[in-house]
């Protein structure tokens, strides 16, 4: 039976626990919503439960189809048994079409088709507002190897094709979104973190209506409506 221990992290969505399991830990799933890299704070009512009801879902289409997650089991509304991992600390973000930081970067219009998926690298670093660092930084820095580097790249086009037609079946267009990934204590790679609204600008298909945490960096209302909106698209309920 697994046993629930001391909190060893706490983050702005999630806390982790260990358990009497070294290589199992449980993630909980928080309502508190940042955006901005925290500088922006609220909440969402019952985020957390719809967040975790949908990571768990995906994480199990994806490993269905051959991704290796971190993502062992549902464990109950607001917890996950999940791989213990060390974190790279680097954001891998999939671009499907022009949004958010890049359109203002670019000066480009939102929702610009892209005759191709964009893949870019940031490194994790609130205080520095996770910086856009280059290919070959998580290896000059030593924070994984090059090995690693073209491992996360074969997989992440991978979960991009993956993702795209799952969400393009539920209605939904998946324009941008972040993925991180782990090393467990043999040094195999796994997807980690969460998949949700929280990390992935999903668009409503026909409307472009924002069905993400967008609704909370903009205020643009309909918050947690647009979670339970997607949560019911994803998981049928």
């Amino acid at each position: 039976m697994l046993i629930k221990k001391e909190k060893i992290y706490e983050g702005k969505a999630k806390i982790l626990y260990k358990t009497n399991d070294p290589d199992l830990l449980i993630q909980y799933f928080k309502d508190d919503a940042t955006a901005f890299n925290a500088k922006k704070k609220g909440t969402i009512v019952n985020k957390g439960v719809m967040n975790n009801k949908m990571s768990s879902f995906i994480f199990t289409f994806l490993e269905k189809n051959g991704v290796k997650t971190h993502f062992k089991e549902h464990l109950n509304d607001r917890e996950m048994v999940v791989r213990a991992l060390s974190i790279i600390p680097v954001e891998v973000v999939v671009r499907n079409r022009v949004a958010g930081s890049l359109a203002k970067r670019l000066a480009m219009e939102e929702g610009t088709v892209l005759k191709q998926p964009i893949l870019e690298f940031f490194y994790k670093s609130d205080p520095l507002d996770d910086p856009m660092i280059s290919e070959t930084a998580p290896v000059a820095f030593g924070w994984t190897t090059q090995a690693q580097i073209d491992h996360v790249k074969k997989e992440v086009w991978k979960i991009n094709t993956l993702l795209t037609e799952f969400f393009n079946e539920r209605g939904i267009d998946l324009i941008d979104y972040k993925l991180e990934f782990g090393k467990d204590s043999q040094g195999q790679l796994f997807l980690a973190d969460e998949i949700s609204p929280d990390g992935c600008r999903l668009w409503e298909k026909g409307t472009g209506e924002k069905l993400d945490k967008d609704r909370f960096r903009r205020d643009l209302g309909k918050i947690e409506e647009s979670y339970e909106k997607v949560s019911k698209l994803i998981c049928g309920s």
